[in-house]
C-alpha cells in the first residue's frame, strides 16, 4: 500500500544518496526547462529559479524533520508498548498504546517519558525506519488534512501519468515524420509544422500521434493492471541513458555556439511566460514525496541537510547549463516542448545515430517509468478509499481502481500534446502542494506533536535549519498565493483570447 512503513533496505554512503537525489530530481521536467526558459526571458528565469530552488530546499528539511519526528513517535510507542507488557497481564483487552497506533496521541500527555530518557533522547530522532508521505500525514494530520494529501498526490501523479502519455508519442510523431515525411532530418529546423500536416501519406500529423498513443496505451496500460517493480538494472540502465543524453545536448549547443552558429536571441524578461516556467521549474525541482526512500538508507546522516544543500547548488548549476546553451544556441521560435527533439536536425548533427538516440530519448526512459507511475497512483486510491479491516471486490480491486488510473491521463493526452502546458499545470497545482504546503504543515504539526510527547525541552536532531515558525509561515503565504496568482494568470490569458 502507498504510504506504509517498509524496510530501510540496503544502506549506501552519504554520496550514494548524494546521486541518487540528483538523479531523481533532474528527470523530464529538465527537458521542457529551455523552452520555458526562453518565453520568459534569461533573467526572470535565472531569478525564479534560483529562488525556487531555496524554497524546495527548505520543504526538504521540512520533510526530513517530520520523518525524524515520525520515526522518535514510532519508537516511543514500541518501548512504551513494550513496558506496558511487561507491568500488565495479557489477560488486558485493547492496551493504550494500541489506541495510540490507532489514533494519534490524545494521550500522550499522560504518558511517562522516563523510558525514552533512560534509552538516550539523542537518538530517539534517528531515521532508521522508511516511513512515507502518506503515513507522515496520518500520524500528524487530521482525517481531512489525510484526505487533502491524498487529493493532491493523486492529482499530481495524473499530471504525471498524462505527460508521460503525450511526450512518447510526441517524440515518436516527431521523429518518424521527419523521416518519411517530405522533410527528412527537419525536426529540430526553423520550419514549424501544423498538426494537420501531412506525415505519411494521407495521414496527418495529429493521427500519427494518436495512433502512436494508443500503441502506447495496448502496450503499457495492462501493466496498470499488475503488480511491477522497477529493478536496480533497469534503474542504472535509464540513468546511464538520461546522463549520456544531458550531456550530448550541452556538449553539442556549447560547439554551435564557439563555432559563431548561435541563433538565439532571448529576451531579459517576458511576464507572459512566468506562468509555465513555474510550473516547470517546481516539477523540476519535485523530490519530497521521495525523499523517504532515498533519506532512510543513508548510513550517516548527521550532514544530511548539508549534502541536500549540495545537491541543489549542483542541480541548479546543471539547469542553469542546459537552458542557458539552449536559448543561445536556438532562436526562441524553434526551441520544441522536448528539447531532446532540436537535435534531429541534420545541421546540428551529422550522425544519424546520435540523432535519433537524442529524438527518442524520451521513448525509452519514460516508458519505464509509467508502470511505475501508474501502480503507485492505482495503490493510493486504494489507501484513500480503504477502511480498517475491509477488503475491495474483486472487480473493484482488478478492475475499477486500474481503469480509473488508466484512463483520465490517456484522455487528457488525447486532447493536447502540449508539454509545456501540461508540465506547467501540473506543477503549478499539484506540484505547489506537495512541495510547499504538505512539507510546511507536516514541519508545524511534528513539532507540535513532538513537544506534546517528549516536552518542549526535547530537541530533533534533524530540526530544520529553517526552524523559526516565521519559515512554515512563509512557505504557506507563499504556496497560496502562487495558487492565486497562477489561477488569475490563465483566467487573464483565456479571457484575452
Amino acid at each position: 500500500m502507498a504510504g506504509g512503513i517498509t524496510d530501510t533496505g540496503e544502506l549506501y554512503s552519504p554520496y550514494v544518496g548524494l546521486v541518487y537525489m540528483f538523479n531523481l530530481i533532474v528527470g523530464t521536467g529538465a527537458l521542457t526547462m529551455p523552452k520555458a526558459f526562453a518565453t520568459a526571458g534569461w533573467l526572470v528565469s535565472l531569478v525564479l529559479l534560483m529562488f525556487l530552488g531555496f524554497m524546495s530546499y527548505m520543504t526538504t528539511t521540512f520533510v526530513v524533520e517530520a520523518m525524524a519526528a515520525a520515526n522518535a513517535q514510532l519508537r516511543w510507542k514500541r518501548m512504551e508498548k513494550r513496558k506496558d507488557d511487561e507491568d500488565e497481564d495479557s489477560s488486558s483487552g485493547v492496551s493504550d498504546s494500541d489506541v495510540l497506533l490507532q489514533d494519534g496521541y490524545e494521550q500522550a500527555e499522560t504518558r511517562p517519558i522516563l523510558s525514552v530518557q533512560r534509552h538516550g533522547s539523542a537518538n530517539i530522532f534517528e531515521i532508521t525506519e522508511r516511513v512515507e508521505m502518506g503515513q507522515m500525514a496520518s500520524m500528524f494530520f487530521n482525517k481531512v488534512g489525510v484526505n487533502l494529501f491524498y487529493f493532491c498526490i493523486i492529482i499530481y501523479l495524473y499530471g504525471d501519468l498524462a505527460i508521460y502519455a503525450a511526450a512518447v508519442p510526441v517524440s515518436l510523431m516527431q521523429v518518424t515524420c521527419s523521416v518519411t515525411g517530405n522533410h527528412s532530418c527537419s525536426v529540430g529546423d526553423s520550419t514549424k509544422y501544423n498538426d494537420t500536416d501531412k506525415c505519411w501519406g494521407p495521414i496527418r500529423r495529429i493521427d500519427a500521434y494518436r495512433l502512436y498513443l494508443a500503441a502506447f496505451t495496448l502496450l503499457l496500460g495492462p501493466f496498470t493492471f499488475f503488480n511491477v517493480q522497477k529493478t536496480k538494472y533497469l534503474q542504472i540502465m535509464t540513468s546511464l541513458m538520461r546522463w549520456i543524453a544531458f550531456i550530448l545536448m550541452i556538449i553539442l549547443a556549447l560547439i554551435r555556439i564557439s563555432r559563431g552558429q548561435a541563433e538565439g536571441h532571448p529576451s531579459m524578461a517576458q511576464l507572459s511566460g512566468i506562468r509555465n516556467l513555474f510550473g516547470v521549474c517546481v516539477y523540476s525541482f519535485m523530490c519530497q514525496h521521495s525523499l523517504p526512500s532515498l533519506i532512510t538508507p543513508i548510513s550517516k546522516k548527521k550532514q544530511v541537510n548539508r549534502l541536500v544543500l549540495l545537491d541543489y547548488i549542483l542541480i541548479l548549476a546543471f539547469y542553469s547549463l542546459l537552458s542557458f546553451t539552449a536559448i543561445y544556441c536556438f532562436r526562441n521560435d524553434t526551441l520544441m516542448d522536448m528539447y531532446t527533439l532540436n537535435f534531429t536536425n541534420c545541421e546540428i548533427i551529422s550522425v544519424a545515430f546520435i540523432r535519433y538516440f537524442l529524438g527518442l530519448f524520451p521513448v525509452f526512459t519514460i516508458s519505464t517509468n509509467f508502470p511505475i507511475i501508474a501502480v503507485t497512483l492505482r495503490n493510493n486510491w486504494k489507501t484513500l478509499f480503504h477502511r480498517e479491516g475491509g477488503t475491495y471486490p474483486w472487480v473493484v480491486d482488478r478492475i475499477v481502481f486500474p481503469a480509473i488510473t488508466l484512463i483520465p491521463p490517456v484522455l487528457v493526452a488525447f486532447c493536447t500534446h502540449d508539454l509545456e502546458s501540461l508540465v506547467g499545470i501540473t506543477g503549478a497545482y499539484a506540484g505547489n502542494g506537495i512541495q510547499y504546503l504538505i512539507p510546511a504543515f507536516l514541519a508545524y504539526c511534528s513539532r507540535k506533536d513532538t513537544q506534546l510527547v517528549f516536552g518542549s525541552g526535547t530537541v530533533n536532531k534533524h530540526l530544520s535549519p529553517f526552524r523559526h515558525s516565521f519559515w512554515i509561515v512563509f512557505v504557506l503565504i507563499w504556496g497560496f498565493s502562487c495558487f492565486v496568482f497562477v489561477t488569475a494568470n490563465i483566467v487573464l490569458s483565456e479571457s484575452k483570447l
